[in-house]
């Protein structure tokens, strides 16, 4: 039976998981989480009992003495809640931070859609990192996906299309589908070849795009220096190896070759977007991305952006004329002379002088093309003496005639 003592009424509450493990290249999803919680001073209210979900001889407890006591740790999975508030828009997190279950997988996941059901959760993000082909130099890969249709229409997401073995991360993600959750899943890809744990520069980047999604600002402390350190100090490493140099060359290539349609358009408008928003200090849209008028779909836009999201449905929906539309509108009518009477004559008389002017240029394409008839007749004459054989030569050798 699942207890809530001591919880309060939580705002527009998501749940962001992550699970040590197989899951968790590198230890970037695990990290995310606790960065969250240790930012937020998150509070735990409840655990999984690690009887239920553990074979203790795979992930063992650890002992430590506390006061001069012994004091046994047990490897479980527990949840706590922190109030995200930056000033303009407050949200509670709640958080959902342990290691892969060794059994019962299907009543794990269970237990945490009860507390997500309990605590009235909107939608639960659930946090994975992978090992890739990709270069330590270049950003981070995230990719959002989801299983259901709408979300990711509404989110700019992929429809996951994977199959092959699953952990608990895409366990859980499929439970939330039939139980009628909201579930997203992100995942980054971790460079194969420095795979060891800690790995800052991927933990900042899905915090990165959580922070898209939830739209809400997450203060990422040193987390921005840890990552330029932590890619420092790979470059170093790789420089004393010509081979894995090499290595890392290629995949460079092959990266920059493949993302060469995303070099401007989505790519740049939504890491533009970004830019401005943490100069701003306020938290950005969900998915928004560029519209072929110039705007931000899904985002603050302006003049130019089309549509706005709709935050009860999360859909896009007409954005309403400002003050500054009606503005553009008048001084657009004023300059082509619309609304007055002078505009009306400059617009008669361009007719006119439009019409006459149409009527030379056609009577000039009937001389040119009497002409054109004219000579086409002659070449005909031509063409036919040349049939004839009247080129070629009186010896039999034959002239340009042959050419035919």
């Amino acid at each position: 039976m699942i207890e809530l003592e001591g919880v309060p009424e939580l705002i527009d509450p998501v749940m962001i998981c992550a699970f040590e493990g197989w899951n968790d290249a590198g230890d970037a999803a695990s990290t995310a989480v606790g960065h969250l919680d240790r930012e937020w001073k998150g509070e735990v209210f409840a655990s999984l009992d690690a009887e239920d979900y553990y074979d203790f001889q795979v992930n063992r407890p650890t002992v430590a003495l506390e006061g001069g006591v012994r004091k046994i740790t047990w490897p479980t999975t527990r949840l706590s809640v922190v109030r995200a508030d930056t000033g303009e828009k407050s949200r509670d997190l709640v958080l959902v931070r342990g290691i892969e279950p060794s059994m019962r997988w299907r009543s794990f996941c269970n237990e945490i859609l009860g507390y997500a059901h309990e605590l009235g959760v909107e939608m639960v993000v659930i946090l994975g990192a992978l090992l890739g082909d990709t270069p330590h130099t270049r950003p981070v890969p995230v990719s959002g996906v989801t299983s259901d249709p709408d979300l990711a229409r509404s989110l700019d997401l992929e429809e996951t299309r994977y199959e092959g073995p699953t952990g608990i991360v895409g366990v859980l993600q499929e439970a939330c589908a039939h139980a009628g959750v909201p579930a997203v899943s992100l995942w980054a890809a971790v460079p194969h070849y420095v795979s060891q744990p800690p790995n800052p520069k991927a933990t900042l980047a899905l915090l990165n795009r959580l922070e898209d999604l939830i739209t809400v600002r997450i203060p990422l402390g040193e987390l921005t220096e840890d990552s330029r350190a932590w890619q420092l100090g790979v470059d170093q490493l790789a420089a004393e190896d010509s081979e894995v140099a090499e290595y890392v060359q290629s995949l460079e290539e092959a990266r920059d070759t493949a993302e060469l349609p995303e070099a401007s358009g989505e790519a740049i408008a939504r890491e533009f977007e970004r830019y401005l928003r943490r100069r701003d200090g306020q938290p950005g849209p969900a998915g928004g991305h560029a519209t072929e008028s110039g705007g931000l779909e899904g985002g603050t836009g302006g003049p130019g952006a089309p549509y706005l999201r709709d935050p009860s449905t999360g859909h896009g929906r007409p954005r309403k004329p400002s003050p500054k539309d009606e503005v553009a509108k008048d001084d657009d009518a004023e300059d082509t002379g619309g609304g007055t009477e002078d505009g009306a004559k400059d617009v008669d008389g361009a007719k006119d002088a439009d019409s006459a002017e149409e009527a030379d240029d056609a009577k000039e394409a009937d001389d040119s093309q009497e002409a054109d008839d004219g000579q086409g007749a002659e070449d005909r004459d031509a063409s036919r003496r040349d049939e004839g054989g009247t080129d070629r030569g009186g010896d039999g050798d034959e002239g340009s005639g042959s050419d035919r």
